[in-house]
């Protein structure tokens, strides 16, 4: 079969299954963005970006960090974040997906045996699946499960439990401390990913590992900028060992280009502002819980949660592609997420909330779900026929 036959076949499949993706521009509604303080558009940012520009040594990247692509800024920046958020060290990836790649395809080995939440990132999925670690995927949040998992685990090699604290599709929160004790009662390593935490959670948004009190009591926590600080990239914190492991083993850090000296600007200006965001913080958290009891009072399920991230589970794929399609041309920038990304019979809008929302547009917004909900479950009631 001719290789453009098997990936027309392959698309021509996911679009009869609903999973088809496209790209498509935000809508002036963006319900999909995970700039939660609003920091994105924040002139200060701008105006950091454009001053380092000026003074920067360099106005583009020559090379990967360890040969051409070093700076000073980049260094002080690592330092700084890393006193930001409690931890010892910190080290710099160009994106959040090559942090956690990098992370776990490096630090595990093919003795060890790693505990995965089954609502896990895919970023840190494959980092795992590179590793060759023994891997135990346990049931969402079940801890229970993830006892007996560790209690029965082979005695040799290192354990480790990977959780993200602020779960990216749901929007629920991880135990953290209850994860800590199991960690060491069964002498096994944390790694929790911030990403969705970080600028929103915790004092001056340092996150739930730092509010938890953890931040030296896990072996790694990795901070995304590309979400509520308005950048992008992503630090790995934790000892100075680490870093320097990293350094020397991490594939993602040591073959990929570094960003430009001027870029560490931005990443510095987006968690400084951050860190003093706190009328953001609290509004962001206030219009989440506002519209969860819209949108129950619309009669649509809603998980229990209280970050920025706010799932209408509608459940099979067709069904949240209608919803969305509906929404989209309603003016409302919506998107369905779909399998693999949830499992199966899980289809939702996965909403954004962020601080530059109000109170009217979210309830205009709940209403619009709700009736386009209702007319889908009217097509597919009229679909099925009589007696189905």
């Amino acid at each position: 079969m001719r290789i453009a036959e098997r990936l027309k076949r392959e698309l021509a499949e996911l679009e009869r299954t609903s999973q088809l993706r496209s790209l498509e521009s935000p809508h002036s509604l963006d319900f999909s963005s995970n700039d939660y303080l609003g920091l994105a558009s924040d002139a200060r940012i701008k105006q950091a970006v454009a001053a380092a520009l000026v003074t920067a040594e360099l106005g583009a990247s020559t090379g990967s960090r360890l040969l051409s692509g070093n700076s000073e800024r980049w260094i002080a920046l690592e330092s700084d974040f890393a006193r930001f958020v409690g931890a010892e060290a910190a080290l710099y990836f160009t994106s959040g997906y090559l942090a956690n790649v990098g992370l776990l395809a490096s630090v595990l080995g093919p003795d060890d045996t790693v505990f995965s939440d089954s609502a896990n990132h895919a970023s840190l999925i494959d980092g795992m699946r590179l590793s060759k670690a023994r891997r135990v995927v346990f049931p969402h949040l079940d801890l229970a499960f993830l006892e007996d998992a560790l209690r029965a685990a082979p005695a040799d090699g290192a354990r480790f439990i990977v959780v993200e604290s602020v779960f990216s599709m749901g929007g629920d929160l991880a135990p953290l401390a209850e994860l800590a004790r199991l960690a060491e009662r069964y002498d096994a390593e944390l790694i929790v990913d911030e990403a969705h935490a970080v600028g929103v959670f915790g004092a001056q948004g340092r996150g739930l590992v730092a509010e938890t009190g953890l931040a030296r009591r896990v072996l790694a926590t990795i901070f995304t900028c590309g979400k509520a600080l308005a950048a992008s990239g992503a630090f790995v914190c934790g000892s100075e060992t680490l870093r320097n492991f990293l350094i020397n083993r991490a594939r993602t850090f040591i073959f990929s280009t570094a960003l430009p000296p001027y870029f560490a600007a931005h990443v510095r200006a987006g968690f400084e502002l951050a860190s003093r965001a706190d009328p953001e913080r609290e509004r962001v958290l206030g219009l989440a819980q506002f519209l969860r009891a819209e949108l129950r009072r619309g009669g649509l399920e809603i998980p229990a949660g209280t970050s920025p991230i706010v799932p209408v589970i509608l459940g099979e794929n067709e069904r949240a592609m209608r919803v969305a399609q509906r929404l989209r041309a309603a003016g409302f920038g919506v998107r369905a997420i779909r399998p693999p990304t949830v499992p199966q019979g899980t289809a939702r809008l996965r909403l954004s909330v962020t601080a530059r929302h109000s109170e009217s547009v979210l309830g205009e917004l709940a209403a619009a779900i709700a009736a386009a909900a209702s007319q889908s479950t009217h097509v597919e009631h009229a679909a099925s026929g009589p007696g189905q």
